[in-house]
């Protein structure tokens, strides 16, 4: 019977585990959402509403005073004025005095009723020469009168002044005026301010609501406001983190409606993102090369150092016993050795124009003259191959902007190419002439044996041989050395000059390469 209990207990306990996760949820995103820019905004802007509200709520509420009590003192120094200037004797004050207190008398009965008149908002007390309240008939001065009185001080002193006082008179607020007849006596004159305190109370309540209202509209309409103008942030950081995942095409879309700044900062971000790229994609493709490099440059190695290590080792073990064989060991050997250098001179070569790519070395840049360049070539050509027929074609003064170094090799690779891989009955034509729109070509046409469309599409490629079927046995090696580098070599100083490859052949047609050099190279930025 146990059991149940304690399933029981180990249910409430993850109720309530679930629900204080729930609550430290809650907490979290209710501090994140504080934390946020909309809030921070929508703070800042209620904070300067609400000193506005309270700026101008206590200077128009201080105007209306000051407006309304100057107003009653207005009157009671009017009031003293018109008195003073009166033939008026102690009984005509005493007469004053007492229709004053005879109203209060009606106006505050000793039994509260609802049918009473209000109390009167002015108070008259008539001080004899000894500034005592004066009584007439049968009507003593009332509470009020001499509660005033007493509050006054000194009258004689008061009613020099001719200033006007605030005294408080069972409890009310009255500002007060005392005027000094001829025979010595002092009349006092008081005004009740309530109606102004209490006019006062209710313009204050009413702008503490419409200030109220006004704050809950603005947080409204603030909170609206920054979504909108925070939505290309929150796009943003869906960005970043795109890309953080691998995503590094993605780009900040523009907003409908554009905030300058916003604007900015996103055409600047994407600026970036796309420099970020660029240059993830260069080291990417850096060091792609890289394994390419280390992997061909092993393999083509591997054959000449097989071959080297196999003739020592025979050596070493006295299997080459007479004159002759040690001479043709040594005799392969060498040649093995030539090859290996000749493989690394190319590997090298490749390398660096793998990284001049797009952006030769500004100090090398210099006018070249291609078709002295041409010339050059072909007149070795002819030196090595006097049985094979030349025409050049030099129609234009063909100068380019690079490296001659390297544009020589290019012209020299695409004529040994020719020369080690075409019969030496074949003509070849070299031509260099400007296009209409200012690019300068090159173009190398031999009558070989061609290659098929397959072959031709791997041209390009390191360390490609072609297997000889159809084509005569032609391999893209360069220089004789069979390595499959010279074709390679040829595309690799074109992109280093801005320069376009074109490939036409077929079986039988022979081959005819293209290098198109604009007429205005890119030069490094």
């Amino acid at each position: 019977m146990k059991a149940p209990d304690v399933d029981d207990r180990a249910v409430r306990v993850r109720g309530w585990t679930g629900s204080l996760e729930g609550f430290r949820r809650w907490v979290r995103v209710r501090h994140r959402r504080m934390h946020s820019l909309r809030a921070k905004l929508t703070l800042v802007n209620l904070l300067l509403l609400l000193l506005g509200v309270a700026a101008a709520t206590v200077v128009s509420l201080l105007a209306m005073q000051h407006y309304l009590v100057q107003r009653v003192d207005g009157e009671l120094l009017a009031s003293r004025e018109a008195v003073q200037q009166t033939d008026f004797t102690q009984e005509d004050l005493n007469q004053l005095q007492a229709i004053s207190t005879l109203l209060e008398h009606v106006a505050s009965p000793r039994e509260p009723d609802s049918t009473a008149l209000p109390r009167p908002g002015t108070i008259l007390v008539a001080l004899d020469t000894g500034m005592r309240p004066t009584p007439f008939a049968t009507h003593e001065p009332s509470g009020r009168q001499l509660e005033l009185a007493a509050a006054v001080g000194d009258p004689a002193e008061f009613a020099a002044s001719g200033r006007v006082r605030d005294v408080e008179v069972a409890g009310d607020p009255y500002r007060v005026v005392a005027g000094a007849l001829r025979d010595g006596s002092v009349l006092l004159l008081a005004a009740d301010v309530e109606a102004v305190r209490s006019g006062i109370h209710r313009a204050l309540k009413v702008d503490l609501a419409f200030g109220g209202l006004l704050l809950c509209l603005l947080a409204l309409v603030t909170m609206k406001s920054t979504k909108r103008l925070v939505r290309p942030l929150e796009g943003m950081v869906e960005t970043a983190s795109a890309i953080a995942e691998g995503d590094l095409a993605r780009r900040v879309p523009a907003g409908r409606h554009p905030v300058n700044e916003i604007e900015q900062l996103r055409v600047a971000l994407n600026s970036m993102l796309h420099q970020v790229e660029s240059a993830f994609e260069t080291r990417e493709r850096s060091a792609a090369q890289l394994r390419r490099f280390v992997a061909d440059a092993s393999h083509e190695l591997r054959t000449p150092l097989a071959a080297i290590q196999g003739y020592l080792q025979l050596y070493d073990r006295g299997m080459l016993r007479s004159p002759a064989e040690r001479e043709r060991a040594l005799v392969r050997m060498t040649a093995e050795a030539d090859r290996m250098g000749r493989l690394v001179s190319e590997l090298l070569t490749l390398a660096r124009l793998d990284g001049l790519e797009g952006r030769p070395e500004v100090h090398r840049l210099a006018p070249v003259d291609l078709g002295r360049l041409v010339r050059d070539a072909t007149d070795d050509l002819v030196a090595q191959q006097r049985e094979r027929r030349v025409v050049v074609r030099d129609g234009a003064p063909g100068a380019v902007l690079g490296d001659e170094a390297t544009l020589r090799q290019l012209v020299g690779n695409l004529l040994a190419n020719v020369r080690v891989h075409t019969p030496v009955d074949a003509d070849v034509t070299v031509e260099v002439s400007a296009a209409p729109d200012g690019s300068v070509l090159l173009r190398v046409a031999d009558e070989g044996p061609g290659m098929a469309p397959d072959d031709a599409d791997r041209i390009f490629d390191r360390f490609f041989r072609a297997d000889g079927a159809g084509t005569g046995g032609r391999s893209t090696g360069g220089a004789g050395t069979g390595s499959g580098l010279g074709m390679s070599i040829v595309l690799a100083a074109a992109d280093a000059h801005g320069a376009a490859v074109a490939v036409t052949t077929s079986p039988g047609a022979g081959l005819t390469v293209t290098v198109t050099f604009p007429s205005a190279p890119r030069l490094p930025g």
